[in-house]
């Protein structure tokens, strides 16, 4: 085991990093900008390094400035939590050219399948399901070919994409030629290169994502599956697992195919594999190489402490269970709280926390790193905190995340609070038949 580790990120999941480690017996540094250095990850960690101003450029997408603070504090290996540079192979290259662990993937494996025309192909390569579309759509004549063959709506999107940048959507060729420019300049400017594919568009499907550990003698398991359907623009607005809507055959084989898929690309680590799904059939759309924010869902459901994993994996270690040991008990949720007005169109709301009040109780969990009178800056991400419960029975979670919810008090900023009270009030939610254009519709009035 590490006798040191460096979590190149900040709040929430770096003080989850944290506290694993110190879990672990394992020393754990933090580092901040000057925007964080008050933050709660800078507190509970055993060792803190600035490594620049507020702009995420110039601290923690600094490459330079992590690998130099892992030298100035004797770490052994660093763990990138989730955004940032978590899948940058680049990033994780360079940690082992510097005799470093990355704690995830290898580079390779991150190269492979974080260039989704690429991941496509490995995909079809492992005999698991993909969206109708192409590899490769280099120019607005060549796409209208290959939609014509597919059928419109089709989508647009960024090789090199995530978090719902680099799409569009297209009803007819008219449209599709001008989303083709559109889409490889987005593309080019957010991600620094312009390749795109197509997929049709699956008008009301479910988004439903596998949970993949391996290790490094070969071994892959899977912890099932979470269903990710209520999204803003492509964004994850709540989760839980197991999935509502899927069949237990669906279930079964979509991770197997989870499994298959990590096996073909040689994957290590903690890693999700995404699938949409309409009625019995599902498709892979991407492979995350990571842990993803929603990674307590899995962890309340099945018992297994992700981080943990993730760390031991990268100090060697085989994964400490065996598939058939991995339990699937009772029904857990997770809400994202975002510093958003839901009444203002979603306008970010930093500011002063002024009052807090968290909620507690059986199988309620808080993964948060703000506290009364903490300052939220305006340089990062919006989300301020999960709020994750679990129960026995769908129903009963429900009735514990509302109970969670309106316990869950923060003064002085606007959050997305009260958007979770509505849709736990939403017959669709609460009957469980819902997609990933749900939240849209109803917030447009639908």
């Amino acid at each position: 085991m590490f006798e040191k580790v460096l979590v190149a990120n900040r709040g929430e999941i770096s003080l989850r990093v944290v506290r694993a480690c110190q879990e672990l017996g394992v020393a754990a540094v933090a580092v901040y900008s000057d925007a964080d250095e008050s933050a709660l990850h800078v507190r509970h960690a055993d060792e803190a390094v600035r490594i620049g101003p507020p702009p995420a450029g110039k601290s923690y997408l600094n490459i330079e400035a992590l690998l130099e603070a892992a030298r100035e504090t004797g770490a052994e290996a660093i763990h990138p939590g989730y955004g940032f540079l978590a899948e940058n192979a680049r990033f994780a290259a360079a940690c082992r050219e510097a005799g470093l662990t990355f704690v995830g993937p290898s580079a390779e494996a991150i190269e492979k399948m974080g260039n989704k025309s690429a991941a496509r192909r490995l995909a079809r390569e492992a005999k698991v399901p993909v969206v109708p579309g192409s590899d490769d759509a280099s120019s607005a004549e060549e796409a209208a070919q290959t939609a014509g063959g597919i059928g419109y709506p089709i989508m647009v999107k960024a090789a090199a994409g995530g978090g719902g940048r680099g799409i569009r959507v297209a009803e007819d060729e008219d449209e599709l030629r001008k989303a083709v420019q559109v889409a490889r300049r987005e593309a080019e400017a957010a991600f620094g290169d312009g390749t795109l594919y197509l997929e049709k568009l699956l008008v009301a499907p479910r988004h439903v994502e596998v949970q993949v550990m391996g290790d490094h003698e070969g071994s892959v398991i899977h912890l099932y599956e979470r269903e990710c359907s209520m999204q803003r623009r492509r964004q994850k607005v709540l989760e839980e697992a197991p999935s509502p809507g899927i069949s237990q055959g669906v279930r079964e084989k979509m991770a197997e195919a989870a499994v298959r898929l990590a096996r073909e690309a040689g994957y290590t680590n903690a890693g999700t594999v995404e699938f949409l799904v309409e009625d019995e059939e599902y498709y892979f759309i991407e492979m995350n190489t990571r842990i993803q924010v929603e990674h307590p869902v899995t962890e309340m459901l099945t018992g297994v402490d992700l981080v943990k994993e993730q760390i031991r994996i990268a100090a060697g270690d085989p994964l400490s269970l065996e598939q058939e040991d991995v339990p699937m008990v009772g029904h857990a949720m997770e809400f994202r709280i975002n510093a958003e007005d839901p009444d203002q169109d979603f306008m970010p709301s930093p500011g002063e926390i002024s009052s807090l009040e968290v909620p507690g109780g059986p199988g309620v969990r808080v993964d948060s790193a703000i506290y009364q009178g903490y300052q939220i800056p305006p340089f990062y991400d919006s989300m301020v905190g999960k709020l994750v419960v679990w129960a026995l029975t769908r129903e009963e979670a429900i009735s514990r995340a509302r109970r969670a919810l309106r316990e869950y008090r923060l003064e002085g900023i606007n959050t997305t609070i009260p958007l979770h009270l509505r849709l736990l009030e939403g017959e669709a939610f609460r009957s469980g038949e819902y997609h990933t254009g749900y939240l849209e519709e109803l917030l447009n009035g639908g």
